[in-house]
């Protein structure tokens, strides 16, 4: 019983370091900014946040902080669907 608990950890610390085997294809998380917590959503390639930037130019310091969190994570957008 141990044996294979102990092989399912030694795979998934394998997994947790091959970030590209993970890829997000939607998620809803919380960012707190300096004046307020704010509601993200990714999902089909495409970013919302309830934060007052966000509707003007459809990009925010919160959507893009997350960009970076998530590197190498989230599918490639082509030129075509921006």
């Amino acid at each position: 019983m141990y044996s294979s608990l102990i092989g399912m950890v030694e795979k998934a610390q394998r997994y947790a370091q091959e970030k590209d085997r993970v890829s997000f294809t939607q998620f809803r998380a919380s960012i707190r900014g300096e004046h307020d917590s704010y509601q993200i959503t990714y999902e089909d390639g495409a970013w919302r946040c309830t934060c007052q930037h966000f509707g003007g130019g459809k990009v925010c310091s919160h959507t893009m902080a997350m960009e970076r969190i998530l590197d190498g994570m989230l599918p490639v957008v082509s030129a075509a669907k921006v």
